[in-house]
């Protein structure tokens, strides 16, 4: 189990008038260790492999066995784990039935050798390929860390939105789901969609013989998780409302619409798996206005971990202060960090809207958007934006954001851009 720190950066200082409190409370995981040898039976792998039949072109499958076998090794021994094969079905390639098989060297040779055999055909129903991955955690009672890998190269076609929608319903909180989309052919919002309900992250593979390098880094990463269903309870004032909770960093994530209510005024947003990290979060509080020097907790936050014996146990805390001044220099002031990550809140808005304008023939829209995410991402220091905005649009001052569109645009630099553009960096003082 790591040990959590919280910090809580904010100008606490409000106008007799105002009732907005906003905080960035930074949470900090360190001393993670993964269990050595094959002491990690308390964590599950599942690997969901698209088979549809778009796959067998431009060397997909091809590749994406290879990626599945790379990730097989990847595994630590004693992990609990399955292969899936997705089309409009989902069929269990190995173990087999309705198991996980447990990782050794003669295991993992035996599933290399069923994902060698992986043929491609049929559709895309990937809330059936979700469910077999839930079945199969839970049926084998896999407790710890849970996380599937999801690869599709193409757009949900046998199901319907509704399907889909109750499948994420179904499995949301059985564990985490890293989604990838390999070719140009799938869409960001729907594996976004995806991703999000299962607090994972979401990217494109455009060439596909970068899948094995994607693939091992995502189980290294989920290998790394020590600890499960991590959540942020939220305590508010009797008359206080929490507006919005964003994770902000390592990427942009609204948990806002996650709450489960856990006590009187208290609710709790849940954070998935956690190994040795550090994760930003953007709070906002509306409380009633107060008089000059009344000072107040506008929040009080918990991180809460399960404690190992089917209970939980509080692993650090925080207090999001309010106090109403009269001073107006202090009043104004914008603390650094919430800036920085407003900024990169506002740079994400920008990109999707000016590619949703640039896709309508809004070109006069378009422009305005990205040059606008252009000078953000100059401003945040974020330059990895910067090279991918620098797709799509020629730049011309990026300090004014004046832009031109590009005439002609790769469609993987487009989805490339979409995709990423809810990473984040942290701010410099942070080393991000």
């Amino acid at each position: 189990m790591p040990e959590f720190t919280i910090k809580v950066d904010q100008n606490r200082y409000l106008p007799v008038s105002g009732g907005e409190v906003h905080a960035i409370v930074t949470v900090e995981a360190t001393g993670s260790s993964a269990p050595p040898g094959g002491g990690a039976a308390e964590a599950a792998e599942v690997i969901i492999i698209d088979t549809s039949g778009s796959m067998a072109s431009d060397g997909k499958l091809a590749e994406a066995k290879r990626a599945a076998r790379t990730a097989v090794d990847t595994l630590r021994d004693g992990v609990h784990f399955a292969v899936i094969a997705g089309f409009h079905r989902a069929e269990p390639v190995y173990p087999g039935g309705e198991r996980l098989a447990v990782a050794s060297a003669s295991t993992k040779k035996e599933a290399k050798k069923a994902i060698g055999r992986l043929t491609s055909g049929g559709g895309t129903a990937i809330g059936s390929w979700l469910r077999m991955a839930h079945g199969l955690m839970s049926r084998q009672g896999a407790g710890g860390v849970r996380h599937a890998i999801l690869l599709t190269d193409g757009q949900n076609q046998h199901e319907t939105a509704e399907e889909l929608d109750a499948a994420l319903r179904a499995v949301s909180g059985s564990f985490v789901c890293d989604c990838r989309g390999v070719g140009t052919d799938w869409r960001v919002a729907e594996l976004r969609k995806i991703a999000s309900a299962l607090l994972g992250s979401v990217d494109i593979v455009a060439d596909p013989r970068d899948l094995a390098a994607d693939f091992r880094a995502m189980t290294e990463n989920a290998m790394g998780k020590t600890v499960a269903d991590v959540t942020l309870r939220i305590w508010t004032p009797l008359h206080g409302t929490l507006k919005f909770i964003k994770q902000v960093s390592p990427a942009l994530e609204d948990l806002t619409g996650k709450r489960t209510d856990s006590g009187p005024q208290t609710g709790d947003y849940p954070t998935g798996a956690w190994g040795e990290e550090i994760r930003d979060y953007h709070l906002c509080v509306q409380v009633p206005p107060g008089e000059v020097g009344r000072q107040m907790r506008a929040a009080w936050v918990k991180l809460v971990v399960p404690d190992g014996a089917g209970g939980e146990r509080v692993a650090a805390t925080g207090n999001v202060l309010a106090e109403w001044t009269d001073d107006e220099a202090r009043s104004t002031r914008i603390n650094p960090r919430v800036a920085h990550y407003t900024g990169q809140e506002e740079l994400a808005e920008a990109i999707q809207e000016g590619l949703d304008a640039r896709r309508e023939g809004d070109l006069d829209t378009a422009t305005a958007r990205l040059g606008r995410a252009v000078q953000l991402a100059r401003r945040a220091g974020n330059r990895q934006m910067e090279e991918l905005l620098g797709n799509v649009v020629d730049v011309i001052d990026p300090v004014t954001g004046t832009v031109r569109l590009k005439k002609k645009v790769e469609k993987a630099d487009e989805m490339s851009l979409e995709t990423r553009s809810t990473k984040t960096v942290r701010t410099r003082k942070d080393g991000g």
